[in-house]
């Protein structure tokens, strides 16, 4: 969402941090939730929560920064002239900082879980595998969850077949489309010249559920990225606490195109959608 007023540039990137902490912490918490203990059934659950927690994140900073929380929508909301381009390396870099942090609380507090299902899985942290637990922070592609065997240990020999059901291309594709949608529509609901969006107050909510409907279709794809810095902050995290070439590069590499590049394309083309949509009429 664009900034609404002129507050100074510190608070908006603490801003910034706050909310991408919120949701980070309230995301990735539940994926780790679901992983770790199985507390959650099925991925509505997971993405339901996800939306939750976007929702709050907006309604906490909204009025300080704009509630971007996400490079990718500080990149389209500059590149289509709704924001200053020298404010896009503080606002990503708020955002990243937030996102470790909560990243890093959430090792600290889940980390007994981590290592009973590490036990349970029969994976050793940084090996081959070991993406079952690293998947509650960074994302990877397929799923991690379907590698696990009927005892629900890790079977490496399900590794090519598991590889195959999702190309570097099409998980490209994926993250470009998702963005892509979910750009489009928040440029829609934050349009003050939009007479038919809801009332700027329940904009967050429906931005929240079209985050959760998104997370319901891409998730067993990609994990559901649409956020750079919803991935980076937590794989650096991981990257540094055990998994090492397991969260970067990661097992079959690609993090960088497929959930930073293309959130961020994706990004600017939902915006751009919606403004050349907006073109057709006037």
């Amino acid at each position: 969402m664009d900034k609404k007023n002129e507050s100074g540039l510190f608070s908006c990137c603490f801003a910034e941090a706050l909310g991408t902490f919120l949701l980070v912490f309230i995301g990735c918490g539940v994926v780790h939730s679901a992983v770790l203990t199985g507390s959650q059934s099925g991925l509505w659950q997971v993405a339901i929560v996800w939306g939750i927690g976007v929702t709050l994140a907006i309604y906490c900073t909204n009025h300080i920064s704009g509630a971007h929380l996400n490079p990718a929508m500080t990149l389209a909301f500059a590149f289509w002239g709704m924001f200053p381009f020298r404010k896009v390396f503080p606002y990503v870099t708020s955002q990243v900082l937030g996102a470790m942090v909560a990243a890093f609380f959430l090792f600290v507090i889940y980390q007994p879980y981590i290592i009973q299902r590490e036990i349970e899985l029969g994976i050793i942290r940084g090996e081959t595998g070991s993406e079952l637990t690293a998947m509650c922070y960074g994302e990877y592609f397929p799923n991690p969850g379907l590698l696990s065997n009927s005892e629900g240990l890790y079977d490496p020999s399900k590794r090519i077949a598991f590889d195959s059901k999702v190309s570097h291309f099409n998980a490209f594709l994926a993250e470009l489309l998702g963005t892509m949608i979910l750009a489009c529509v928040i440029f829609a609901l934050t349009d003050s010249f939009n007479s038919k969006a809801p009332e700027s107050n329940l904009a967050p909510l429906f931005i929240g559920l079209t985050v959760a409907v998104l997370i319901s279709v891409i998730a067993p794809l990609t994990q559901a990225c649409f956020n750079p810095a919803r991935d980076f902050g937590p794989r650096l995290v991981s990257y540094f606490f055990g998994w090492g070439s397991i969260a970067i590069p990661g097992p079959r590499g690609g993090f960088f195109t497929i959930y930073i590049l293309a959130p961020s394309v994706g990004a600017v083309l939902g915006g751009g959608l919606y403004k050349l949509h907006g073109s057709f009429k006037s």
